[in-house]
């Protein structure tokens, strides 16, 4: 079958500042709340920055940036997303005025991307809330976070406004019903917070994105401004219509998300949730009216599917949204169940529901390579995630003929990172390999991987190349 990517697809990678920059306390930045969880979320925040958190020094991107971007554009990337640390721009997150040498630096890592031709994508706040926020609001419960944030926003926005078209309000936004801390900065324990404060943070998060469009318009109206959200087609484990009606309340868990965002306001089903939880949430008038400054686009990570059960089932590893074991699927060296047409079915469906132009700015393959040399070079034979990456991209071939309107996509990792979920370097994604291991050790210098080449290759023929 012949290529059906469309004229202009944007190809490329995706990082986070928290994940690969390094430079914890370089350059005027303050903490984050990264710089406190060396376990990810696998484990409760410590009460300082600790050397064996991995995030610290990350891949030295900071340093490191000009060589990074430039093993992007061998490869032929027309877009590269990234985002900026908050604490970089803000230290503590509540100051009057921004740090010049954090926007310097954004200064900077632009300046690469133009010289090799790179669109940037920006997601505003990735999972690095300032640690001084998190601690003195307890985050996003506080109403106050909404102007701490439209701040930040309208800063980045006058400051690079006029050099990227591409932003992100908020990474995996749904996800902070299940990892409050490392998505809504919240303090409290998991087990201790309430849930009418979770979702009071989750409206606040909401009207704080709406908010942060309407800024971005007035400033730039050529801007393009979309919500972020963890996409995971849900399946029944059984057909019995309780396990379809399952599946129905569990996908309206993640949607209710995109849905604010894109139709300015509650759905039906949503309002009756915290109804059914006896919660009443503060929503102001002016909140309402916020809400109706919609997005642009819709991106959305994609690395597995679910399936629910009225009655339970094998819960399925690795996965912080939770979900049933599917038995007709393979899974990662971390749990994690691999479905290539789960992600042509979630791409219809968001078309079919909201109508938006969508962007994949997350897919890929975590694994522990083995670096090896083939003529003396360095390098991993890392075929599976050729394989991977060969049958999801397929599938997206198979959802643009469809008719889906896809803009892009970037694939997580395009260097190997800390990872967001376990804080190991041993779970790389990568095309390009990183020297460096969980117990810190190693040179940090870069080495291509096999798929580096395909990727290539892919790129310069605008997806001819998958078989």
């Amino acid at each position: 079958m012949s290529t059906t990517f469309p004229d202009g697809f944007l190809w490329g990678g995706g990082t986070a500042a928290n994940q690969l920059e390094g430079a914890y306390d370089a350059g005027g930045k303050g903490p984050s709340i990264q710089d406190v969880m060396p376990r990810g979320i696998a484990a409760p925040p410590t009460d300082e920055p600790t050397p064996d958190n991995l995030k610290l020094v990350g891949i030295d991107h900071y340093h490191r940036y000009a060589e990074d971007i430039a093993l992007f554009a061998e490869m032929g990337f027309t877009v590269y997303r990234f985002s900026i640390a908050w604490s970089r721009i803000f230290p503590n997150g509540d100051e009057e005025t921004p740090n010049e040498e954090g926007l310097a630096f954004y200064d900077r890592l632009l300046d690469e991307l133009e010289k090799h031709g790179i669109e940037p994508l920006v997601t505003i706040s990735h999972y690095e809330t300032p640690l001084h926020l998190a601690k003195t609001y307890n985050g996003w419960v506080d109403r106050r976070m909404i102007g701490f944030y439209e701040r930040y926003a309208r800063t980045l926005f006058e400051r690079f406004g006029s050099r990227v078209k591409y932003w992100l309000t908020f990474n995996e936004i749904n996800s902070v019903l299940h990892a409050p801390l490392m998505s809504g900065g919240i303090w409290t324990p998991k087990e201790q917070l309430s849930e009418a404060d979770l979702y009071q943070a989750i409206h606040h998060e909401l009207v704080a994105s709406a908010s942060a469009t309407k800024i971005a318009k007035e400033i730039n109206p050529a801007i393009q401004v979309g919500c972020m959200i963890l996409a995971m087609p849900i399946y029944p484990l059984t057909p019995d219509p309780a396990d379809v009606l399952k599946v129905m309340q569990a996908d309206h868990g993640n949607l209710a998300f995109s849905d604010v965002h894109v139709r300015g306001a509650y759905p039906g089903y949503f309002l009756r949730t915290l109804r059914d939880k006896g919660i009443e949430l503060d929503i102001t008038d002016a909140d309402r009216e916020t809400l109706t400054n919609t997005v642009d686009f819709v991106s959305f990570s994609y690395y597995m599917s679910i399936c629910e059960a009225a009655s339970g089932g094998e819960v399925g590893q690795g996965n912080i949204m939770g979900g049933i074991k599917n038995p007709k699927l393979p899974a990662s060296e971390w749990g994690w169940q691999i479905d290539p047409v789960g992600l042509r079915i979630v791409l219809n469906q968001f078309w079919d529901r909201w109508g938006k132009p969508l962007f994949i700015v997350e897919n890929g393959l975590g694994a522990k390579d083995e670096l090896v040399e083939v003529d003396g070079v360095p390098t991993v034979e890392d075929d599976y995630r050729i394989a991977y990456l060969n049958d999801h991209l397929v599938q997206v071939r198979e959802a643009i003929a469809d008719g889906v309107e896809l803009m892009g996509y970037t694939w997580w990792g395009p260097i190997d990172v800390v990872s967001a979920s376990t804080a190991q370097m041993s779970k790389r994604y990568g095309f390009v390999y990183v020297d460096r291991n969980d117990d810190g050790s190693g040179t940090l210098a870069r080495y291509r991987k096999k798929s580096f080449g395909w990727y290539r290759e892919l790129i310069a023929s605008n997806g001819a190349t998958l078989s």
